[in-house]
């Protein structure tokens, strides 16, 4: 179990890492004179020198050279690098767009997905509440389809591409920093390519509008990696159950902006459409809560069981050691009485002596 001052370190990573997650929309919004493509390429072009000072300055070269022997692994990367930058183009578009609370309906649905997943490809088995979350959330889609006049294909696009992401990142087997690492190498060239091909044409922003547009332009490495570090930070310091309950926080954050900062519609079937993803999310996240209360009560009782059969077989052995040394000074009395010219005194039944 972390130590309780761990744990608050780890909450307050935690906290940070979503806030800033939560809080994107604002950064890419200051980018809208720059295309949703410029900003994505920024953004997978500036990740990697980022990830190259944190390897070096934790000293985690090791991985790389067995990971480039293994074919199958790479084109994992490689699906997940594809899978991730279209998450990210299609959140900056949905952003700049004026779709920010859509966006957070993405990222409210992406638990149930995820479960979704599971159950299809990983032949997970769901407990009863689970399935009942699943259920809340599709009916949710189905209200808010009838909300919007058309399928919420943002919020969907979001949902399912993260949740393939998370799903192919399984077969990958590395770390945060480091799959971020392998991810970012491959984004590397074609981001490039395409700015240089933007400038030679004269549509790059970060050429022509100005250096303030050139610096957050600059930033978006910086901005997509920090979060990265502090959730790394978070993850191995609290249970999976308080990270579940924290990663609310960005599409939390995402829908207050939607409403007040970016003031979008939001009539009332759109709110019964949200209130049901909520109720969904509230039944998952109890269910999940009860789940680990139950684990950690077993848990609490094999440990305990385990310390009584420890307990009893100290006992039976340290009986077991003064039945032995009762018998050998009786040997060595009768030993020495037969030496001395005495009758040896008959030999008395284990346990008695002493």
């Amino acid at each position: 179990m972390q130590p309780r001052s761990d744990q608050r370190v780890g909450l307050a990573y935690g906290v940070a890492a979503y806030t800033m997650w939560g809080l994107l929309p604002l950064y890419w919004h200051l980018l809208g004179a720059a295309s949703a493509s410029e900003i994505l390429a920024h953004r997978m072009a500036g990740s990697l020198p980022v990830a190259v000072v944190i390897l070096a300055v934790l000293r985690r070269w090791s991985w790389i050279g067995p990971l480039l022997r293994q074919p199958r692994r790479l084109g994992l990367i490689l699906v997940c690098a594809l899978v991730i930058s279209a998450n990210w183009f299609l959140y900056i578009w949905a952003v700049n767009a004026g779709h920010v609370l859509e966006a957070s309906l993405g990222y409210f649905i992406n638990p149930l997905v995820s479960i979704a997943f599971g159950v299809l490809f990983l032949r997970e088995r769901l407990r009863p509440l689970q399935w009942v979350a699943v259920g809340i959330g599709a009916l949710a889609v189905v209200v808010m389809t009838i909300a919007y006049g058309k399928v919420p294909w943002i919020a969907l696009g979001l949902a399912f591409s993260f949740a393939t992401y998370g799903l192919v990142k399984k077969g990958v087997k590395l770390d945060g920093i480091e799959g971020f690492s392998a991810e970012t190498a491959m984004q590397l060239l074609p981001a490039l390519g395409f700015l240089v091909f933007l400038a030679l044409h004269g549509e790059s922003s970060f050429t022509t509008g100005g250096v303030g547009q050139a610096l957050l332009l600059a930033g978006c490495g910086i901005a997509t990696a920090v979060p990265l570090i502090c959730f790394g930070a978070s993850a191995m310091r609290l249970p999976l159950t308080m990270i579940g309950m924290l990663q609310y926080l960005a599409p939390t954050f995402q829908f207050v902006l939607g409403l007040t900062a970016f003031h979008e519609r939001m009539p009332a079937e759109r709110w019964a459409g949200f209130a049901l993803v909520w109720a969904a999310l509230t039944v998952l996240t109890w269910d999940a809560l009860r789940t680990a209360r139950r684990g950690r009560a077993a848990l609490a009782a094999a440990a305990a069981r385990a310390g009584e059969a420890s307990a009893t077989g100290a006992v039976q052995a340290a009986e077991a050691d003064r039945v032995t040394e009762a018998d050998r000074a009786a040997a060595e009395a009768a030993a020495a009485a037969q030496s001395a010219g005495a009758p040896a005194a008959p030999p008395q039944p284990p346990g008695l002596t002493g």
